[in-house]
C-alpha cells in the first residue's frame, strides 16, 4: 500500500470514527433532541455520493470507510426520529 493510500485510509477512519460516540450517546440517552435532521440528511446525502464515488474509482479506503459512515449516520436518523 503506497503513502498516499494509508494517509488517505487513516484519515477515512478517523472521521468514520468520530461518529460513534454521537450514536452512542443518542443510544444511552434515548435522546437526539440536539441533533439536527436537516444536517445528519444532507450529510448522509454527501456520504452516498463519497461512496458512489469510492466505487467509480474502485477505492476500498473509500468505499469502506464510507459504507461504514452511512451505517452510522443512518443510525442516527433513525434514532432521532424514533426518540424524538
Amino acid at each position: 500500500m503506497a503513502f498516499v493510500d494509508v494517509v488517505g485510509t487513516v484519515a477515512a477512519l478517523f472521521t468514520t470514527l468520530a461518529f460513534v460516540p454521537q450514536v452512542i450517546q443518542i443510544w444511552r440517552t434515548r435522546s437526539a433532541s440536539s441533533v439536527s435532521m436537516p444536517m445528519y440528511v444532507i450529510f448522509t446525502a454527501g456520504v452516498l455520493l463519497w461512496l458512489a464515488y469510492g466505487l467509480m474509482l474502485v477505492s476500498w479506503p473509500i468505499i469502506g470507510c464510507n459504507i461504514v459512515t452511512l451505517v452510522l449516520a443512518l443510525s442516527v436518523i433513525v434514532m432521532k426520529l424514533k426518540f424524538d
